[in-house]
């Protein structure tokens, strides 16, 4: 029997975008001049994918160098004003940049915002009381627009790509989003709806075996006639689903899940020695690419149709070079 090929990880000629704030990608637009540069975003990141730099607070005329602002306020619903001074409030201005962005840069795949900032910080950004105390922590107002506006887009602060953790679960959902907005560009049908879910099957039981199920019966219900509507509530608790972190236990799971389709080609040694492997990431002695890259031989040598389509097992380069 063949292999399956998957349609919706085609992107030979273009590199997926993301979103960023222009001061990690050594822009002097901080408040005083300066830059933030990072050197994992313009010396890994920026080799795979296209970084669109935004810097908010220039954006809406805010200059460099130019008065430092903060959060003041109540931690759910802040305002962004002058520290010197504090009848500077660019709150609306803010969100409402927030909004724009979201509408016209509807082709970028994720976006890393800089952590604590007024504007760009994702959270745990300082919030002030009028008289200077500390009232809490909240989220920059240019952030939670942006979020607001485009609640499936993927979207880190820098100083979580550090963890290798955070970080392969970002880049997985900007891939997988990329996946999902090429399927819906090149035409929702109930078909692709149901291919694009079936290519991430391991991929959900990773992260959620319940979410896994609940979208495959949902899918088992699209037609024609439904495929559009199903794919709004498809779309929505399957990005909920990947931005729940996964484990080694469960990815563990999902290895020897894969390792069920070739209980007929191998035998007892190749078996005991995949199984050690896999056994050795769960207790956190081995990376997960050891097992994984085994899996991936042994399906070379007897291919399975089912497992050829699975992005968990056949990632695109840029996700193997990024993560492995």
């Amino acid at each position: 029997m063949g292999q399956r090929t998957r349609k919706t990880t085609d992107t030979p000629h273009r590199r997926i975008r993301l979103g960023i704030s222009g001061c990690l990608l050594g822009e002097k637009v901080r408040y005083d001049g300066a830059d933030k540069r990072d050197g994992y975003i313009t010396g890994t990141l920026a080799r795979f994918f296209e970084l669109v730099p935004v810097c908010p607070e220039v954006a809406i005329g805010l200059g460099v160098p130019r008065p430092p602002i903060r959060l003041v306020g109540s931690s759910t619903a802040p305002h962004a004003v002058g520290i010197v001074n504090p009848d500077l409030d660019v709150t609306d201005k803010l969100a409402a940049y927030g909004r724009r962005t979201a509408r016209q840069l509807d082709d970028i795949s994720g976006y890393i915002l800089k952590s604590k900032s007024p504007s760009c910080g994702m959270e745990r950004v300082k919030v002030y009381t009028r008289r200077g105390g500390l009232a809490g922590s909240g989220r920059g107002i240019y952030a939670a627009a942006l979020m607001s506006a485009s609640p499936l887009l993927p979207v880190e602060e820098e100083g979580h790509l550090g963890d290798p953790d955070l970080r392969e679960n970002f880049l997985e959902r900007v891939f997988a989003y990329r996946r999902w907005q090429e399927m819906t560009t090149s035409g929702l049908t109930a078909a692709r709806l149901i291919e694009f879910h079936t290519t991430h099957k391991l991929t959900l039981m990773a992260h959620n075996v319940d979410a896994y199920r609940r979208l495959g019966r949902l899918v088992a219900g699209a037609n024609r006639r439904t495929a559009k509507d199903l794919s709004a509530r498809y779309i929505r608790g399957f990005m909920q689903a990947l931005a729940q972190p996964t484990t080694p236990k469960r990815h563990a799971n999902v290895l020897m899940h894969a390792m069920g389709y070739l209980k007929k080609q191998l035998d007892a040694e190749n078996k005991a020695e995949l199984l050690e492997l896999i056994d050795a990431y769960r207790l956190g002695q081995a990376p997960r690419i050891v097992p994984l890259t085994l899996l991936r031989h042994y399906f070379r040598r007897f291919p399975d149709p089912y497992v050829a389509c699975q992005v968990y097992l056949n990632p695109g380069p840029e996700e193997i070079k990024l993560y492995g």
